[in-house]
């Protein structure tokens, strides 16, 4: 902690603000080239024919792992590994489509599954965090807003101090969630390369990476916001302090 508020006595509160601008303006920008490639990888049909679901099951199969159970969840890239119950939770638009996008991204969460089989330490450690990490989502927002309020009318600092702190561990989170998507995704590459009765041609498999690349980017931007939000109120809190 004091590392962070050294480094923030040279960065001007008006700097951090700007920072956080470009920062939300190349996260929209992302997230909206991922949004378009999904959509439009999404029109591209394998010629396989499989759908994610198959995909998910034959990557399972594939790697040995036959305790994990692919289903079905409501909502648009609602996607995700659950390590708690074993389940490879696709979206209905992966779970039926026969499409590139949705090959991808089934791929991908069965890579999270295989972290969970091999016991890949990124994928451990994150999980050993989620518990903190939940708790100290829920007390940033609150501790930020009432301790900046509390900072500028009353000089009390500690709760603000307390919000920082809380918006440290969550961003030290969103760091240590990069390893775990990037290697998810370079073992559904790697699988997907390997695996001709899925994409049988090197046009697709390059539509796939395409797709992933851009997904990973979110989760990038992600965290370089939580980092310029958490400069943000350590500058405010270590400049007001002094």
């Amino acid at each position: 902690m004091n590392h962070l508020l050294l480094i923030t006595a040279y960065i001007p509160m008006g700097s951090a603000w700007l920072l956080m601008i470009a920062i939300a303006i190349v996260s929209f920008f992302v997230q909206m080239r991922f949004r378009s490639k999904f959509k439009q990888y999404s029109e591209i049909g394998l010629l396989s024919g499989l759908s994610g679901k198959e995909v998910a099951e034959k990557m399972l199969k594939d790697n040995g792992i036959y305790d994990v159970q692919v289903i079905s969840v409501e909502g648009q890239l609602t996607d995700h590994y659950n390590p708690a119950d074993k389940t490879v939770n696709l979206s209905p638009d992966v779970y039926h489509s026969r499409s590139v996008a949705a090959a991808a991204i089934a791929a991908h969460e069965c890579g999270h599954a295989v972290q969970h089989a091999t016991a890949y330490s990124w994928l451990s450690f994150r999980s050993f965090m989620v518990p903190v990490v939940n708790a100290a989502s829920t007390l940033t927002t609150w501790a930020l807003t009432i301790g900046f309020m509390l900072l500028i009318f009353s000089g009390n600092a500690y709760v603000l101090a307390a919000g920082v702190v809380a918006l440290g561990l969550v961003t030290v989170f969103s760091f240590i969630t990069l390893p775990v998507e990037f290697d998810a995704s370079n073992r559904a590459l790697l699988w997907l390369n390997n695996n001709y009765t899925v994409m049988q041609t090197n046009q697709e498999h390059e539509q796939a990476k395409d797709a992933l690349w851009w997904a990973a980017m979110t989760y990038v931007v992600a965290a370089l916001g939580s980092l310029a939000t958490l400069l943000y109120y350590a500058s405010f809190l270590f400049n007001r302090r002094n």
